[in-house]
């Protein structure tokens, strides 16, 4: 089996390792302008991509840079609900919208079809919590329950009565925020809108494991190049066997990593129980491994490693906090072991 990406699929890598390498300033304006957006979604949309090997491209390319544009929450999740409830997204590929969802509910851990928030009517009143990227998001889609007990999608306007945007800072960068809804006027996007929730939840799962990827990549990057550099009792400490031997397997463990994002990719779209089955194999696989990948590297550097002021530190954090969303190794392992009886 072949592979290696795509004529289009490498010209969009080497576009976007580029642009990231310039620490451009209006990220999102600019992804928009070079058409990073509009990989995210298929051509009848407006988009030119959206398969699974085009979101593991991009995605592993910003998470192998120092940069949190906001793409997985702000654009590729909600949009995919926006398509799957036949709107457009023209205006997300432009980069003129910026899209939330509120899904997540406290009591709901990782349990897409727990949501207690209520629609009476057109009017929602419930509570959501980590809406990452809410505070940017020029408009919300809020999952509401109505009276039949079918799970509906609603858009709701930031500043609509009755919403109440709580934000803060999460330890990967970025903010998030709670937010209350409390007879807060709405408009109708999907009844019956489970199946679309977890279509694009598998698609966000994905981008993040391949962000994850990326990051884990430059996190290995500057262990070499440390243990390059670094001396003790005139030698560089990457020759010491103990160390070397460590590395290895950070290698062993990255190439793992990597063939379980290509296979999860490779089955996006595919129906439901056998896409399911291979997103939450590679899930599992990536916490275990990014885990690994953020202990060694750290303990292989030292004390530096720790700082804020050296880069490394921030792809732990990065690295370690994304096992915590769209689920964990262990929901991840509980979800394979259920599809697989």
């Amino acid at each position: 089996m072949n592979f290696e990406l795509t004529e289009e699929r490498q010209m969009l890598q080497d576009t976007l390792r580029r642009f990231l390498a310039s620490d451009p300033a209006d990220i999102w304006a600019q992804m928009a302008g070079l058409g990073i957006i509009g990989a995210l979604f298929p051509e009848q949309s407006g988009g030119f991509g959206g398969a699974g090997f085009d979101l593991a491209v991009v995605f592993e390319e910003i998470g192998r840079a120092d940069h949190d544009p906001g793409l997985i929450d702000n654009a590729l999740l909600p949009g995919m609900l926006m398509l799957a409830a036949g709107r457009d997204v023209e205006g997300v590929i432009s980069g003129e919208v910026k899209l939330g969802l509120a899904h997540a509910e406290l009591a709901a851990r990782y349990d897409l079809d727990w949501v207690e928030t209520r629609a009476d009517g057109d009017r929602l009143t419930g509570e959501k919590t980590v809406v990452v990227g809410a505070e940017d998001a020029n408009l919300l889609i809020v999952s509401a329950r109505v009276a039949d007990g079918e799970i509906s999608l609603w858009l709701v306007q930031p500043d609509a009565p009755g919403l109440t945007l709580n934000g803060y800072g999460i330890a990967q960068g970025g903010r998030a925020a709670e937010v209350s809804l409390n007879d807060t006027p709405a408009e109708l996007l999907m009844d019956s809108a489970l199946p679309a929730i977890r279509q694009a939840m598998a698609a966000a799962t994905l981008a993040q494991m391949a962000e994850t990827l990326g990051a884990m990549e430059t996190a290995i990057e500057l262990t070499r190049d440390y243990l390059g550099t670094r001396k003790q009792f005139g030698r560089p400490i990457g020759s010491f066997q103990a160390l070397a031997h460590r590395f290895v397997d950070l290698m062993a463990e990255l190439e793992q990593a990597r063939s379980a994002v290509i296979l999860a990719a490779g089955h996006l779209e595919a129906e439901p129980p056998v896409r399911d089955l291979h997103i939450s194999a590679a899930k599992n696989l990536l916490g275990r491994a990014g885990r690994l990948v953020a202990e060694e590297t750290i303990q292989m550097h030292g004390g530096i490693g720790m700082t804020e002021e050296y880069a490394l530190g921030r792809f732990a954090k990065r690295i370690t906090m994304a096992d915590h969303r769209f689920g964990d190794t262990d929901h991840h392992l509980e979800q394979f072991i259920a599809l697989t009886a």
